[in-house]
């Protein structure tokens, strides 16, 4: 079955080239140009990825990006924009992104983004371990107790980690999971996030948790 893939781009001529050439990689491919409608198509028709401009008519790309994740939308995103700072890309991950790119860019390359993405959120899909839920629509971590909200960083590391109960998940793929494809991401910064996510864990009183796995990576169960 073909990716669904939601473009949301208001310049005419690169819509009409996006949605050919995506067309043509065999994804199903929706078209709009305004964050409003985006929200509206991803509510009656879920993606399984999103190209978001971050220069909309009607909004900023990232304000749509965090209220589709408020929506309970967790498809990859990847942002399109003319800029390329760093507080740029930043903002852009913190808005729930996974994946920039400036414009003007080689299609190619597009694609081969959106392919990683596909890739990264085609795993096994499992949400419960022992006392613990992870709550995809609400982003957060639950048990019988309470719950606790996630960014969407520590989301994606508690996903990769929850589809690989029991197994010791290394540290380059919890990065690949959890972070866009290239980013410089060092051993200490997997680190914070996972004592993170152990505090959050522990004020659920969950029996669950996360144990380190020395020189590899990091086990839930």
């Amino acid at each position: 079955m073909n990716s669904r893939i939601l473009v949301v781009e208001d310049n005419p001529e690169l819509q009409r080239l996006l949605g050919q050439g995506l067309d043509e990689q065999g994804f199903d491919v929706t078209l709009t140009r305004t964050g409003h409608e985006a929200l509206r198509r991803a509510d009656s028709n879920p993606p399984d990825l999103l190209v978001i401009d971050i220069g909309l008519p009607d909004s900023d790309g990232r304000d749509v990006c965090q209220a589709l994740r408020s929506a309970g939308v967790t498809a990859p995103v990847l942002f399109l924009t003319a800029k390329d700072s760093g507080s740029d890309r930043v903002s852009g991950f913190s808005a729930g992104g996974d994946d920039y790119l400036t414009k003007p860019f080689v299609f190619a390359e597009l694609v081969a983004r959106l392919r990683s993405l596909e890739r990264r959120s085609s795993g096994p899909a499992r949400d419960t371990i022992g006392d613990l839920r992870l709550d995809p629509v609400r982003h957060m971590l639950a048990t019988s107790a309470g719950s606790v909200s996630l960014t969407p960083t520590e989301f994606r590391l508690t996903g990769a980690l929850m589809s690989r109960a029991g197994e010791v998940v290394r540290r380059r793929e919890m990065v690949a999971a959890a972070w866009p494809e290239g980013a410089i991401v060092h051993d200490n910064t997997v680190d914070v996030y996972v004592r993170r996510l152990r505090k959050k864990i522990s004020e659920l009183g969950s029996s669950t948790g996360i144990h380190t796995v020395h020189g590899v990576g990091y086990r839930l169960e």
